[in-house]
C-alpha cells in the first residue's frame, strides 16, 4: 500500500512529475552540496519528456526553486518567479554560505537527442570544480505524482513502507481485506496508516488536504487574465462562476446545471495550477481538479456529507490511486493522459461512491468503470503548457466520475471486468502507446492545433 502522505502531497503548478519531482530532486542534490566544498559549479542536465516540455511545464523554475533551496509543500507561489529571477540575476546559488555559479541559461541542459534509459522523466545534477572537472553526479527519475527515485535503483524502491496490518497489493486483495475484517476500503487504509502514525495526525492531514483543495477551488473562481505562456489563454472560471451565480438568482436552472458546477469547480483548479498556484497531486499536478471538483460536489450537493464523509472519499480514493502506481503508472510521459485524468476519475468514482454509502464491491467497479472509459487517452499538452486539452479534461473526468459512481451504485456490485484487469489493460495500452502522445508535445493537438 501506498500511503496518503505519499499520494496526496501539497504543490505548485503545473506539473507534478515535471515540476514536483524535479525541484524535490535539486533540493535533494543541493544536501549533498553541503558536503562538498570544492563545489564551485552546478551543471543540469533534463532528457525525455523533461527536456521537450521544459519551460512550458516550468520544469526550469523548478530546479532553481530547489537549488535555492525551495520544496513544493513550502514554496510560497506567490514568491516563487522573484526567487527564480533573482537567481537568473546573480548566476550562483548559495550552498552552505558560500556562493556556487550557477547560470540557468548555459547551466540547466535540455538534451533532446539522448533517450534515458530508465524512464522518459529523467534529470541529471552534475557539482564541478573550479577546473570544470566533474566531482560528483546523481541522476533522478520523476514517475509521476512527484515521486522520485534514484535512476539506479528500482521504481518501487522510494516509496515501499514497512508491513501493513491490512496489507494488499491488487483490487482482489484489497476487497478479501474488507471482507476479512468486515470494514470498508476506508477502514481498511485508516487501519494501515495507524501503523505509521497516531490517528490524529492521519485526520489532520486529511482536513489539511480538504482546506488546500477547497481553498484552491475558492482561489480559482476569482482570478482573471491570460494563463502564463506564449499561448495566452484566458481563464474562464471567474466568468463561469458569475453566470451560474447570476442563473441562480433569476431561477433559470436547468436540469444539467450540477454538472456546470462540477465542472467549473475542476477547471478553476486547474486554472490555478496552470498558473503556479498551489494544488494538491491527486494523483499529479495535471489531474488535480479532478478529486477537488468531486468532493466538492459531494459536499455542496449531496444530502447529508459530513467532514467525515469527506474523510472516507480521501482515504477510498488513495487505496485506488495507490493500485495504479503499484501494478501500473500515474505518469503521462509513460503512459498518457490515462494514467492522469483516468487514475484520477477512477479514484474520485471510487471515493464518491464510499461517502455516499456504497458496498466495497460497488467502489470497486465504480472505480474499473471510470478508468475502463479513459482508456489510450493520450497526454498532448499544446506548446507544452498544462493548459489546451489538459483544463477542460479535468472537468469531464470529474463528471465521468460522478457518473461511474452512480452507475456501479445502481448495481449490486457484480460486474464482468475487474479492476485490477483494467490497471493492466492500463499498462499494456500505455506501453504500446507512441512516445510522441506521452508529454511530449510532439503529437496529436500539440502539432494539428495552429498557435499562432
Amino acid at each position: 500500500m501506498i500511503s496518503l502522505f505519499d499520494l496526496f502531497k501539497p504543490g505548485i503548478g503545473p506539473s507534478s512529475s515535471h515540476t514536483v519531482g524535479p525541484m524535490r530532486a535539486a533540493h535533494r542534490f543541493l544536501s549533498r552540496l553541503e558536503k562538498i566544498p570544492a563545489a564551485a559549479r552546478v551543471r543540469v542536465t533534463l532528457y525525455g519528456s523533461l527536456a521537450w516540455t521544459a519551460t512550458g511545464h516550468a520544469t526550469d523554475k523548478a530546479v532553481i526553486l530547489g537549488l535555492a533551496g525551495q520544496t513544493p509543500e513550502h514554496v510560497d507561489p506567490d514568491q516563487a518567479d522573484s526567487l527564480v529571477r533573482r537567481v537568473r540575476e546573480n548566476k550562483a546559488i548559495r550552498i552552505a554560505g558560500r556562493s556556487v555559479a550557477f547560470d540557468p541559461e548555459t547551466d540547466i541542459i535540455t538534451d533532446l537527442e539522448t533517450v534515458p534509459p530508465v524512464h522518459p522523466n529523467t534529470v541529471q545534477f552534475q557539482a564541478l570544480d573550479a577546473d570544470g572537472a566533474v566531482l560528483t553526479t546523481e541522476r533522478f527519475c520523476s514517475v509521476g505524482g512527484g515521486f522520485i527515485v534514484p535512476e539506479q535503483a528500482t521504481e518501487h524502491a522510494s516509496y515501499r513502507l514497512p508491513d501493513m496490518p491490512y496489507d494488499f497489493s491488487s483490487g482482489a486483495e484489497l476487497l478479501e481485506r474488507t471482507r476479512e475484517t468486515g470494514t470498508s476500503i476506508a477502514a481498511v487504509v485508516l487501519a494501515n496508516e495507524c501503523a505509521l502514525r497516531p490517528e490524529t495526525d492521519i485526520t489532520a492531514y486529511l482536513d489539511r488536504i480538504i482546506d488546500i483543495m477547497m481553498a484552491c477551488i475558492e482561489r480559482g473562481l476569482t482570478q482573471r487574465g491570460p494563463l502564463p505562456g506564449r499561448l495566452k489563454v484566458e481563464r474562464r472560471a471567474a466568468a463561469l462562476y458569475e453566470r451560474l451565480q447570476a442563473s441562480e438568482r433569476r431561477n433559470q436552472r436547468s436540469a444539467h446545471e450540477i454538472m456546470d458546477w462540477v465542472s467549473l469547480f475542476a477547471m478553476a483548479v486547474n486554472e490555478e495550477n496552470a498558473a503556479g498556484g498551489r494544488v494538491v497531486t491527486a494523483p499529479t499536478n495535471g489531474a488535480a481538479g479532478v478529486l477537488p471538483s468531486v468532493l466538492r460536489y459531494y459536499r455542496d450537493f449531496c444530502y447529508d456529507s459530513s467532514r467525515a464523509g469527506m474523510h472516507e472519499f480521501l482515504l477510498t480514493a488513495a487505496a485506488i490511486g495507490g493500485l495504479f502506481k503499484l501494478n501500473a503508472s500515474i505518469s503521462g510521459a509513460e503512459v498518457g493522459c490515462q494514467g492522469e485524468v483516468g487514475v484520477a476519475s477512477s479514484m474520485a468514482a471510487a471515493g464518491l461512491a464510499a461517502a455516499l454509502g456504497a458496498t466495497p464491491l460497488q467502489i470497486e467497479n465504480a472505480a474499473e468503470i471510470a478508468m475502463e472509459h479513459h482508456l489510450g487517452m493520450t497526454c498532448d499538452p499544446v506548446a507544452g503548457l498544462v493548459q489546451i486539452p489538459c483544463i477542460e479534461r479535468n472537468a469531464f473526468g470529474a463528471v465521468k466520475a460522478i457518473n461511474a459512481a452512480s452507475l456501479a451504485m445502481h448495481g449490486n456490485g457484480e460486474h464482468r471486468v475487474s479492476l485490477d484487469q483494467v490497471i493492466r489493460t492500463m499498462a499494456e495500452t500505455g506501453r504500446d502507446m507512441n512516445h510522441r502522445y506521452k508529454e511530449t508535445s510532439l503529437g496529436g493537438l500539440a502539432v494539428n492545433f495552429p498557435e499562432c
